[in-house]
């Protein structure tokens, strides 16, 4: 995958998974790339002790892997920030 197609796939999955959080409205767009791309390492890792693949292209597979790990990424970020 290229760089382009990671930072699409990124902000979708950023921006659905803050939708989902509800940190939408504290987000921007670049928070919602940002947030993408360490879900789809987070998500890849996930996979990978489940013994499956991660992402593997621009697809849907590889989108709701990218979601999977944003959700779990912004969880533990509000956990980690609500306890300071």
């Amino acid at each position: 995958m290229g760089i382009l197609s990671w930072i699409i796939l990124g902000a979708l999955a950023g921006w659905v998974a803050s939708k989902i959080t509800g940190h939408d409205a504290s987000m921007g767009a670049i928070a919602n790339i940002i947030v993408g791309i360490i879900g789809s390492v987070v998500g890849g890792f996930i996979m990978s002790l489940l013994g499956k693949t991660g992402v593997d292209g621009f697809n849907l597979r590889s989108f709701l892997v990218a979601l999977l790990g944003s959700v779990v990424f912004l969880a533990v970020f509000k956990g980690v920030n609500r306890k300071k």
